[in-house]
């Protein structure tokens, strides 16, 4: 997989100075480009179209420092229809106009080329195993919040804390298969896993049974799940059980992301120190 995704990096460095296709992309990587988008961000921080379009603008700086072509030429060559909404689009990198930087010789902000190497670090497993799932429902509380990589996100507990004990019962009561009891599931609303990104999360069980009116409920159809288990101090080794599932276990495994919520089962100790979660990822087998 790391090979592909340098093969994916090396196409678009060479079509910086034209129209770059995802879905030739994911083919390139031999994967979906629901997938593609899914890995790149999570390895490298930023959504592939994010990355795209500062490469291009770093290129583009260059070539306007340069004094080689006209304004317009260098925007045409980079693909923006205008010099207007190439200018917009410069400044809100480089935090000055192309004009202004060819007059002084502006300092411009320069992304660097990525590319994927895998790194040895020790001789932690992963504990995983695949499960073919009916159709279910997700039933139970639901907010829009920000994604917060580290610590304890303040607006999922506020949001938890708001649910009544009395609804908190009911909703426990509906849950009838695995994952048991109260999860969490989040629907990621893009491909970007940048800090802050808007997500829905789901405070609820997974259940087959019909849900009460006045409960949330998120509909997932049947398909194949990857289920990872870990133990450790809370929330840190959750957290890095997210980040571990994408920068090692799919790079290494005949498997891609496919679209559906990510659900994930906590069972914290007395005090909240550890806990032992199961995370679950909807996945589909990839053709070798």
């Amino acid at each position: 997989m790391l090979d592909r995704l340098n093969q994916v990096m090396a196409h678009i460095e060479t079509h910086l100075d034209r129209q770059i296709d995802a879905a030739e992309l994911a083919r390139i990587a031999l994967t979906s480009e629901f997938h593609l988008r899914r890995m790149f961000s999570a390895l490298a921080g930023i959504p592939l179209s994010e990355y795209v379009r500062r490469r291009r603008l770093t290129v583009a700086g260059a070539e306007v420092l340069a004094g080689e072509r006209t304004l317009l030429e260098v925007a045409v060559r980079h693909g923006y229809g205008s010099a207007e909404a190439f200018a917009r689009a410069f400044r809100a990198m480089h935090g000055v106009g192309p004009g202004e930087a060819r007059r002084t010789g502006a300092v411009l902000h320069s992304q660097p080329r990525m590319s994927f190497r895998l790194v040895v670090e020790g001789s932690t497993t992963m504990k995983y195993r695949i499960v073919e799932k009916d159709a279910f429902r997700v039933v139970g509380r639901t907010a829009r919040v920000p994604l917060i990589h580290e610590g304890v996100n303040p607006h999922i507990a506020e949001m938890i804390g708001g649910v009544p004990p009395e609804t908190v019962q009911r909703i426990t009561e509906l849950s009838d298969q695995e994952p048991e009891g109260i999860v969490s599931a989040v629907v990621h609303l893009s491909d970007s896993r940048e800090e802050g990104v808007l997500l829905d999360y789901y405070h609820a069980v997974v259940t087959g049974a019909e849900a009460p009116e006045d409960l949330d409920v998120l509909a997932v159809p049947a398909g194949t799940w990857a289920v990872f288990e870990n133990t450790g101090p809370f929330p840190q080794s959750l957290q890095y059980l997210w980040r571990d599932v994408f920068t090692e276990w799919f790079p290494s495994n005949p498997y891609a992301t496919r679209p559906g919520p990510e659900i994930l089962r906590t069972r914290p100790s007395a005090d909240w120190s550890e806990a032992t979660s199961q995370l679950w990822i909807p996945v589909e087998r990839t053709v070798s």
